[in-house]
């Protein structure tokens, strides 16, 4: 049986407005931007943005295309019929736009996040707690699941992710060995992908954070190249597992996602210790500021939904307008 989400995948592939490019080029640069910040999501800004199931057909159609070209059947026709699938005029901008974050404000990013701990977190506080609605508007009617365990699924994945984001507290390795970069890019990078799980949190509790951001404004070709190999590898493995998942059991990936963001603001409570420990701490100076920029993040994300909402309303109706 044809599944209806991969049909409509390929519409949406062959009818995308080339308009779209420069605001693809600025969610890609977002979601790159967010990838840079421990404890934010690039799953999460893509889902506030409304790309997110579009990029994660598309990812799974390019995996599907390398695995015929190595196994078949019918490598090459078969891989180029899933590369068609692909909706290169989404995944090309986001990409571009991820890659001019990670290459011109790595350093920036960095030093925001070490001189104003405080504020930063603020920020990505207000951020990450407002687009905890996005999965949940995103559910799909209730057929049979239970609400009860489906609350148990979503505290579950909020206590997972709370004590996740809790083991951050590892030294920078200033230089580890290659096979272990590989291992660590190809598991951050399936972070990059679940909204609420932040790859570069991941980075920082392994001790990488810093010696990756160093490689990207140092330009270091050797561990740059050894760490794409691996994100690629952790893509190809992960990517289809999700895609699976939304396609088959949304309602319950949904309900997980939302709960693995409401437990990753531990990570983004402004006020923590100094120590490698991060203990989460009573409010001390600066407080108003935090808060002051905790709101303004949950008003851009307030506004993006309501821009992504008014958007798609539109799009629908011009759809049934066409047919």
């Amino acid at each position: 049986m044809t599944n209806p989400n991969s049909e409509v995948s390929v519409r949406e592939a062959s009818t995308r407005s080339r308009a779209l490019i420069p605001l693809d080029l600025l969610r890609g640069f977002l979601i790159g931007a967010a990838e840079l910040v421990p404890g934010v999501s690039g799953g999460t800004i893509a889902l506030v943005t409304g790309v997110y199931d579009q990029l994660i057909d598309s990812a799974a159609h390019v995996v599907k295309a390398a695995k015929t070209v190595i196994t078949g059947p019918d490598r090459w026709r078969g891989a180029v019929a899933e590369l068609r699938r692909t909706d290169w005029l989404l995944v090309i901008p986001v990409l571009l736009g991820m890659a001019a974050a990670v290459l011109s404000i790595a350093g920036v990013m960095e030093a925001f996040v070490t001189a104003n701990p405080e504020m930063a977190r603020g920020l990505f506080f207000g951020l990450v707690a407002a687009s905890i609605a996005v999965p949940l508007r995103m559910l799909p009617p209730r057929s049979g699941q239970p609400l009860l365990l489906g609350i148990l699924v979503f505290l579950a994945a909020a206590a997972l992710a709370f004590w996740m984001t809790g083991l951050a507290g590892g030294s920078d390795i200033a230089d580890p060995p290659l096979i272990a970069v590989f291992f660590v890019a190809s598991i951050a990078i399936c972070a990059l992908v679940v909204p609420g799980v932040s790859g570069s949190f991941f980075l920082l509790a392994v001790g990488l954070y810093a010696t990756t951001l160093g490689a990207v404004n140092d330009r270091d070709l050797v561990y740059l190249g050894v760490f794409m190999l691996g994100a690629i590898l952790g893509l190809a493995v992960f990517v289809n597992i999700l895609r699976y998942f939304l396609h088959n059991h949304r309602w319950w990936t949904l309900v997980a996602m939302a709960g693995l963001m409401l437990g990753s603001l531990r990570a983004l409570w402004p006020w923590q210790s100094s120590g490698e420990a991060g203990d989460l701490l009573a409010p001390f100076d600066p407080i108003w500021m935090p808060i002051v920029l905790a709101v303004v993040g949950a008003i851009i994300v307030v506004v993006l939904i309501v821009i992504e909402s008014a958007f798609a309303s539109k799009t629908a109706k011009d759809n049934l307008h066409e047919q």
